[in-house]
This record gives C-alpha cells, sequence and structure tokens, in this order.
C-alpha cells in the first residue's frame, strides 16, 4: 500500500531533506524511524527537497510498504523513534497513483525576516536578521514585477539541475507584522534557491539600496550575478504543499497563538 505522510522540522541542524553520505539529513532520519515501525526498510519521496538549514511546516512525502498499520501507529511510532526537530504530523493511506512530488498542484513558501536592531536569541536559526528598517510597501511594489509566468534564470542558482526556468508565480506577497516581514510565494514549483534569491532582492529594495523597478531589469536581464545576494537560509519555511482535493489529504497542523502560524 501507500502511505502519505506530513512532516515538520527544524532544519538548524540538517544538511538538507536529501539522504547524503556522512551527512545529517531529515530524509535518512525519517527512513530509518520509518523503517523501525514498518519492520522493513523504507524509501520516502517528498514533495519538495529543501536544502541544508531551511525549515518545513508541511512537508509532504508517500512510501511504499506492506507492513499493515494504523495511521495512529505511523504517527507516535515515528515521532517516538526520530529525533525533537522533525516530526510526522499525519499519516494517510492514499491511492497508488498518487505522488508527492508529481501530483501536488501548488507549493507555498514563507520566507521570515526580523527587522530590528537587536538580534533575536530565540530565533536566531529560525529568521533571516536585518537591522536596517525595511520598507514593505517598497519590497510589495518590487515584488509585483515577479508575479506571472516568466524565466526565473535571473533567480536560479549555478547548481539548479531544472530543465526549464520558466516558472508561474500566484502570488507573491510582502507584510510587516511588528518587528518580522513575511514574504510568501506560491507557485506551480520552483527552481534552486529560487526564493531565497527573490527574498534577496527584496531585502536590497527594502532597505533603498535598489528601486522596486530593479526586481523587473534583474528577471528580464535573466543574469543570477545581476541579482542581490542570496538571503539566508535560516528565514526560509516550505509552508504548505497543495494537491487535488480527492485525495483528501489533511490541512497542515497549526501551532499555538506563539509559533509561526501566527506570522
Amino acid at each position: 500500500m501507500r502511505i502519505a505522510v506530513g512532516i515538520e522540522y527544524d532544519g538548524s541542524a540538517f544538511a538538507g531533506w536529501q539522504t547524503q553520505q556522512s551527512q545529517r539529513t531529515v530524509q535518512a532520519v525519517l527512513e530509518k524511524a520509518l523503517g523501525a515501525v514498518a519492520s522493513r526498510p523504507v524509501s520516502l519521496v517528498c514533495a519538495g527537497r529543501t536544502d541544508a538549514g531551511v525549515h518545513a511546516r508541511a512537508q509532504v512525502a508517500h512510501f511504499d510498504t506492506q507492513a499493515e498499520r494504523s495511521a495512529r501507529s505511523w504517527i507516535l511510532g515515528t515521532n517516538s523513534e526520530a529525533p525533537q526537530d522533525v516530526a510526522v504530523c499525519w499519516a494517510l493511506t492514499v491511492p497508488a497513483h498518487f505522488h508527492a512530488r508529481y501530483s501536488a498542484t501548488e507549493r507555498i513558501y514563507r520566507y521570515l525576516v526580523i527587522n530590528r536592531t537587536a538580534r533575536s536569541a530565540l530565533n536566531s536559526a529560525r529568521a533571516a536578521w536585518v537591522t536596517r528598517a525595511l520598507d514593505a510597501q517598497r519590497m510589495a511594489a518590487a515584488a509585483a514585477h515577479l508575479l506571472g509566468e516568466h524565466d526565473f534564470s535571473a533567480f536560479r542558482s549555478s547548481e539548479c539541475q531544472a530543465r526549464s526556468p520558466i516558472r508561474r508565480l500566484t502570488r507573491l506577497a510582502v507584510e510587516r507584522r511588528g518587528d518580522w516581514i513575511v514574504i510568501e510565494v506560491a507557485a506551480n514549483a520552483f527552481l534552486h534557491h529560487m526564493v531565497r534569491n527573490i527574498a534577496g532582492l527584496l531585502i536590497a529594495v527594502g532597505k533603498g539600496d535598489e528601486p522596486p523597478d530593479w526586481a523587473r531589469a534583474v528577471l528580464a536581464g535573466r543574469d543570477r550575478t545581476r541579482g542581490a545576494a542570496t538571503a539566508p537560509a535560516a528565514g526560509l519555511y516550505l509552508w504548505e504543499v497543495r494537491y487535488p482535493e480527492a485525495f483528501g489529504l489533511p490541512a497542515p497542523a497549526r501551532d499555538g497563538p506563539q509559533g509561526p502560524d501566527q506570522l
């Protein structure tokens, strides 16, 4: 049978999602924990492979197994075997044609910035820190130039292996909430480092280093070297992955009043 799971993790101490030799990764940790519950090896396929230091509120993955376990057993058993910085939030038996990556219709990321003079002791690895005042309205004006379907070559890393740089952004919003700047971006798919490169550009505009129209010029130039510095991994979260309703996947788990859901 095929099982889908919803996963959250603090990426601070991980070398990313994908299994790497001699590196601590989310995939390796979870496959070991799930394998202990299944009493046999498990191989996970995820919706989006996050990089080192990147977090997930609602990663989705699937695996095939002959082990028959209840959803409660998959959740509690896996979480008892897994370390504290990663957790399975839900588990569901899905049709054989469900695919965590290819069945997804939309991926949503959030980039969080603490914008104040003092650094944060509680969020040093959970958000980017910018001391210069950021103008969220200027950032939003720049973001508007990136909406829609474009060639995002100027926002992909040199290591990106995607066949095409064409992507369609359906949402790119910037909002100030107290000392926080929240950037939310949604698309059908993303290029390697695309969200962090977009965040880096918006931060540069927010500081006043560049005008909002610079975003349009960088996009049209299709040259990564003309853009801003890549924003730190600590601020990036895989926030949600959406699928056709027919699969019946649960909504992402919500945190308490002081959790990142409030941002």
